[in-house]
């Protein structure tokens, strides 16, 4: 009788390391998904920053004046430009009030398809001086 109460013992014991090796486990794996998901989010806000920053730069160029089409562009889950049935993300260029004529502004928006927003920019830029 006393060999059978030690090997209860002994199995209660594994199944107690057991259940905490899963829990310890379900944890980590939380952290690393939540971690990998912050990541993505990261790597889509620099990406957004970067196109935001590109189109912001041509808008400055233009001196304000952007051609009907100009103010969206789509991207592809790589970032490349592409069409509105591959797109992933997009940019918006929207004219805002001049406070002067000369000078034109513009707030352009970077967000996934589905209108989650990832960055927005306000950029200024100085029309012909004719």
């Amino acid at each position: 009788m006393k060999g059978h109460s030690r090997s209860t013992l002994f199995l209660i014991e594994q199944l107690v390391v057991i259940l905490i090796f899963s829990v310890c486990s379900a944890v980590c794996i939380t952290i690393f998904v939540e971690s990998y998901l912050i990541s993505k989010r990261t790597l889509e806000i620099n990406h957004a920053v970067r196109v935001a920053g590109n189109a912001a730069e041509r808008y400055k160029a233009a001196g304000g004046n952007i051609r009907e089409g100009d103010g969206v562009i789509y991207y592809d889950g790589n970032w490349d430009v592409s069409t509105v049935d591959e797109a992933s993300f997009v940019l918006l260029i929207t004219g805002l009030d001049n406070p002067a004529p000369a000078l034109a502004r513009a707030e352009i928006t970077v967000s996934r398809i589905d209108g989650d927003e990832l960055y927005r920019i306000t950029v200024a830029a100085r029309g012909d001086r004719r």
